[in-house]
């Protein structure tokens, strides 16, 4: 049940997808102007929160339908990274940047090695897509 590698790899997908679309969603729905107001007081562009929810947001879902994961993936590890560096590191690692590191692994994971099982890019593209699973 377990053998094919690309088990793990869909539940790290569906899990990352999940947390990012509600992390995207609750910046919509907690005022997206407020999310705004906070990337201007870290020193961000307030107009990046909207990138960034929106990438979230549609990110979260493609990754849960497993549609341009490796993209997807890319624009979340890059989002962790600049979070990281811009807010979180002061911090420390505990309490601090730890899940956000713990989120970019997973990120950096699917990144390599694409979408696994149940994906749409592995329907639509076939193996081109994903290589590295068997």
């Amino acid at each position: 049940m377990f053998a094919n590698k690309g088990t793990g790899s869909l539940i790290i997908r569906l899990v990352l997808g999940i947390i990012f679309f509600v992390h995207g969603l609750q910046k919509f729905q907690g005022g997206i102007e407020n999310t705004s107001g906070f990337f201007d007081s870290v020193g961000i562009p307030g107009f990046m929160a909207y990138v960034v929810a929106a990438i979230e947001l549609v990110g979260g879902i493609c990754l849960v339908l497993g549609l341009g994961t490796r993209i997807v993936s890319g624009a979340f590890f890059i989002i962790m990274l600049g979070a990281v560096a811009t807010v979180k590191w002061s911090m420390g690692f505990v309490g601090g940047y730890e899940l956000d590191v713990a989120l970019m692994a997973m990120s950096l994971h699917l990144l390599v090695s694409g979408s696994s099982l149940l994906s749409l890019d592995r329907m639509m593209f076939g193996r081109a897509a994903d290589q590295n699973n068997a």
